[in-house]
């Protein structure tokens, strides 16, 4: 097949949309489809015959992320057609979605877009100026006319479609989580993290990863952190990570005086540091309410690290089989009893870390990018036997 996908984020940006886009592309580009990602321009990215760079702005209140131009992605729409790709991939709804439906009515394609993000708890965060009540209700009704303007909305979680059809989305709607790549999440040195961050090899070690957001809802793992060492005064928290949060966060070690518990580490590597930082802990937590997959916890199951996670939103389907994990109300009484429970009991870890890995088996990214390009075929042969038989074109 041909594929074009378009993204308001890609690398060097690191995030869950990103690492989504990446983990499809690798099974796809092994399998032999033709692929082309449009994405920002962020500073001196090699070039890439599969990634089109396109110049873009700063935007305000996130310096993070970058704003496309949307003239500079119009003028290959020549160059796009003579390709003939067969469908448009909408990653995310701010140019990239805007652009994504211009794209697909100048060539005729069929879209598709993956919801990656619970925006209504996302987007309150980023503009603190206006009342959250209305930012929600915003995030709602932007959610659910985007979503009806295509073709097939894909979803990593059933309890994010079920809140998108309490928006009002009445498209066609199809769960498909990213996969893992199992093998690279085998690998990893976690004394070797742990030498490189003067961590003692007996020190009992939690670790949490992911964007340092907001909406991730870190303060509540420090909170529960400041209860445990009550029990267990050694214990460690690593955070990796960066993001909006990071400098609040950091007043509220300071407040809790968790200064000597809490080890920021910032972005890291997912080639090696990331996958030695899976390794270097005893357990793995995380508490955020508004993630649509939860994906950091199958990596770092697939890792053999125990997680103690709330189960809310897309987390819960993934912890609803009550594998390699012990599973925490939204209370910090019960999570920090949870984090106490699995630093104390070494058996309890070994057996859930063995649990976790081969749950983690279940959610190939060999098996859910063949479910991807199974559902890629059928709307563009439907859109292709719509067509005139003079313009009909195969799929492959």
């Amino acid at each position: 097949m041909k594929i074009l996908t378009i993204s308001d984020v890609y690398f060097p940006r690191i995030n869950g949309v990103s690492t989504s886009i990446k983990t499809f592309y690798d099974v796809f580009r092994a399998e032999g489809h033709e692929l082309q990602l449009i994405a920002p321009r962020y500073g001196d990215e090699k070039e890439d015959s599969e990634i089109l760079r396109i110049p873009s702005w700063g935007v305000p209140f996130d310096p993070e992320d970058r704003t496309m131009k949307p003239g500079q992605i119009y003028r290959h729409i020549p160059h796009f057609r003579q390709r003939g790709f067969d469908l448009v991939h909408i990653q995310t709804p701010f140019i990239a979605h805007i652009a994504g439906l211009k794209l697909a009515r100048q060539l005729d394609l069929p879209t598709v877009t993956t919801y990656h993000t619970f925006f209504e708890e996302y987007l309150f965060h980023y503009v603190p100026f206006a009342p959250a009540g209305m930012m929600r209700g915003l995030a709602r009704r932007y959610s659910r006319t985007q979503c009806n303007e295509v073709d097939v909305v894909v979803v990593p979680s059933l309890a994010m479609e079920e809140r998108l059809r309490r928006y009002g989305v009445t498209t066609r709607m199809e769960r498909i989580p990213t996969g893992l790549e199992l093998d690279h999440f085998s690998q990893g040195d976690g004394a070797r993290f742990r030498e490189r961050h003067g961590i003692a090899p007996e020190r009992p070690t939690l670790t949490h990863i992911s964007r340092v957001a907001f909406e991730k809802n870190i303060d509540f793992i420090l909170r529960v952190l400041d209860r445990v060492r009550a029990e267990i005064p050694d214990v460690l928290l690593v955070i990796a990570g960066e993001g909006p949060a990071l400098n609040s966060l950091k007043k509220t070690v300071q407040n809790l005086g968790l200064d000597q518990h809490v080890l920021f580490v910032g972005y890291l590597s997912r080639d090696d540091a990331l996958l030695d930082c899976y390794r270097a802990a005893d357990a793995f937590v995380f508490a955020s309410r508004t993630e649509t997959q939860g994906l950091v916890i199958l990596e770092a199951m697939a890792s053999g690290l125990p997680v103690v996670s709330t189960a809310v939103m897309g987390t819960r389907e993934i912890l609803e089989a009550g594998k390699g994990a012990l599973v925490a109300d939204d209370d910090i009484e019960d999570f920090r009893a949870k984090v106490v429970t699995i630093l104390r009991d070494r058996e309890l870890r070994q057996r859930l870390a063995v649990e976790a890995r081969e749950y983690a088996n279940e959610w190939s990214n060999v098996t859910m990018a063949k479910r991807m390009l199974d559902l890629y075929r059928e709307i563009a042969d439907r859109r292709n036997a719509a067509r005139p038989n003079a313009t009909r074109r195969s799929v492959g």
